[in-house]
């Protein structure tokens, strides 16, 4: 059976021609059809920018969040569909956890950071409040708030599923409707995806929108409380920038592009230690992981001269164990690039790069396939290159081959290292194995600038690193120069990035009003009732309490302390046992499924005192 890959747009599925046919990367056959409509743009912009805005905004960012949970979990209940079209792709079962599993995580972890971090309604103070006048009657700070337009974002054939959910995730949470563009090859995951979420009912209407096919002129109706946010080749991503309409506009637009990442061992790490063979799994993980198609793959490879026999030995041991054939069977370790026309141009670019170097990795004929009626045109066997001279000018920091290939480079010296990683002029991530912590200064404030990420990797971290090209939702995933100079991820910066920072200038009343925090000025509510014994639906900002007067004793502030567990200082281990000792046999020390602590006062640090006023927890 063959799926029909339709765009939603205006809360309905489109109708209309077909156009392209979309094929099995390893076979070859036709998996989906790509139906083409007839599309006002301006139209499918308005709809988002006032059906999609005004159901986002008609509940605050805790209310998203909760919204973005529960598609979470909807997705992970229903994903094995997906699983199933993620192998026409070519990517095997372990491909389409990075895939699929990884969107989903990113909704999952956006939704707790906007549930516990961001406030009730849709307006994000970000203080702090300054005085702007001698007596205090004039204050300013920056608030946040959601930008009235709409967020376009295309995406890249590779990650059809965790590209499109990564960049709608912080949008939805900022109360921004989306408009998503996948790629044409592999729009049909893509599409199965926004079918679930349709499905679901979970979100507002309006809220996400699905475009399959050209783009038309739709960035000439673009405006500036629109965004753009890009992922794929850097020529493409300049054309982006220089289009007339977007300038005009001055519609913001985020970039992330193909990256000539790097991998380096450092100068400290030999043959013989145990990082040497923890760097030579990384680099064959992110050569062969969805065949190389990965904007984080690692192509150039940094070695000290006197380990790089060793280590091209080892690598293309490695690689020479890598099991090609077709993505649905256990025992295939990689499948097949996306097409026959993109592994053709993979094979264009190793050829150019063969001629300053040696293949060490496959010896440039048919790769042997595991499988049935596979297309070999579509397979290229995992590829490295060795350069035993090399300079910052070399074509190999400008060359990329979008698929399973690396090059070997040698360096005599670390700034001679940096300088050839940074040749690249801009990546988005570069691994360092470093065995001394004493020299990993050095390393980042060399590499640092040209790059987005840097995973130092040591034998402490070693075991539970997420690895070179695992973009994580707490931090960034971008890159200066080359690397498209954007921000996605990174925690609620990505939704910061939707927002609109403004300075509110006024009172300290007027200010507490707009803001729904108190600020220092602000006139207070004085009652007779405590705050605490108030409901939370009963409290009011500016709600106070005026007490007699009383002198605070360092008793006091111990009790504070106990209560509160905010303790100034630590103490060492054997005072804490002392303590711990002394409070069990202590009075004072009162039952807990918890037990006592011990602290040092600031004042005293000497001092040590056992937790007390701790009550039996209710289990």
């Amino acid at each position: 059976m063959v799926d029909s890959v339709q765009s939603f747009l205006g809360g309905r599925w489109i109708s209309g021609r077909d156009g392209p046919a979309l094929h099995d990367a390893a076979h070859g056959q036709v998996v989906a059809q790509m139906v083409l409509g007839d599309i006002d743009p301006a139209q499918v912009l308005a709809y988002a920018r006032g059906q999609g805005r005004r159901g986002l905004l008609a509940v605050g960012f805790p209310e998203r969040a909760a919204m973005l949970r529960a598609l979470a979990r909807y997705l992970g209940e229903h994903k094995e569909g997906l699983y199933r079209l993620s192998l026409h792709t070519g990517a095997t079962r372990a491909d389409g956890q990075i895939d699929i599993d990884g969107g989903i995580g990113t909704l999952a972890a956006y939704a707790s950071m906007g549930a516990a971090e961001l406030p009730a309604g849709n307006l994000w103070p970000e203080g702090p409040v300054v005085s702007l006048s001698r007596k205090g009657g004039f204050a300013g700070t920056h608030v946040l708030t959601p930008r009235a337009g709409v967020a376009v974002q295309i995406n890249a054939f590779n990650f059809p599923v965790w590209g499109m959910l990564e960049k709608f995730a912080p949008a939805f949470l900022a109360g921004m409707p989306s408009l998503v563009k996948p790629a044409t090859q592999t729009s049909y995951l893509a599409a199965a995806c926004v079918r679930l979420i349709v499905d679901s009912g979970l979100l507002p209407d309006g809220a996400l929108q699905l475009l399959v096919g050209p783009v038309g002129d739709l960035l000439g109706h673009l405006q500036s409380q629109d965004m753009l946010a890009f992922t794929g080749s850097a020529d493409t991503a300049a054309s982006l920038r220089a289009h007339p309409a977007l300038l005009a506009a001055g519609v913001p637009i985020n970039v992330e592009a193909d990256s000539l990442n790097a991998a380096v061992l450092s100068d400290d790490i030999g043959p013989d230690h145990p990082l040497f063979d923890r760097f030579v799994t990384e680099v064959v993980r992110e050569m062969t992981v969805k065949a190389g198609q990965k904007c984080t793959a690692i192509r150039r490879i940094l070695v000290p001269r006197c380990s790089l026999d060793a280590l091209g030995e080892r690598l293309a041991a490695r690689l020479a164990q890598v099991r090609l054939g077709d993505p649905a069977r256990d025992d295939v370790d990689m499948g097949p690039l996306v097409s026959a026309r993109q592994a053709q141009d993979v094979r264009s670019v190793i050829a150019r790069l063969a001629e300053t170097g040696e293949l060490l990795g496959a010896t440039g004929g048919p790769p042997a396939l595991c499988g049935d009626d596979l297309d070999p045109a579509a397979f290229v066997a995992p590829t490295l290159l060795l350069a035993r001279e090399c300079d910052p000018g070399a074509r190999v920091h400008v060359l990329e081959a979008f698929g399973p290939v690396a090059s070997l480079l040698p360096y005599d010296d670390p700034d001679e290292a940096i300088a050839l990683v940074n040749a690249g002029q801009g990546s988005l991530v570069t691994t360092v194995a470093v065995g001394r912590p004493d020299r990993a200064a050095h390393w980042v404030q060399g590499l640092a600038p040209w790059h987005g990420r840097l995973h130092l990797l040591d034998a402490t971290a070693a075991d539970e690193s997420t690895g070179h090209g695992s973009p994580l939702p707490a931090l960034k995933h971008g890159g200066p120069g080359r690397a498209g100079g954007g921000e996605e991820l990174g925690g609620l910066r990505a939704v910061a990035h939707h927002l609109q920072r403004t300075a509110l200038q006024g009172s300290p009343a007027m200010l507490m009003a707009a803001t729904g925090e108190y600020v220092r000025g602000a006139p207070v509510t004085e009652q007779a009732v405590h705050p605490f014994r108030k409901h939370y639906d009963e409290l009011q900002v500016g709600d106070s309490l005026l007490t007699h007067r009383r002198t605070v004793s360092e008793a006091d502030i111990v009790n504070f302390g106990c209560l509160s567990g905010d303790f100034s200082t630590c103490t060492s281990t054997s005072s804490r046992r002392a303590n711990r000792r002394s409070a069990s046999a202590s009075p004072m020390a009162t039952s807990c499924c918890r037990p006592p602590r011990a602290f040092s006062c600031r004042r005293r640090p000497g001092r040590c005192w056992p937790i007390t006023g701790w009550t039996r927890c209710a289990s």
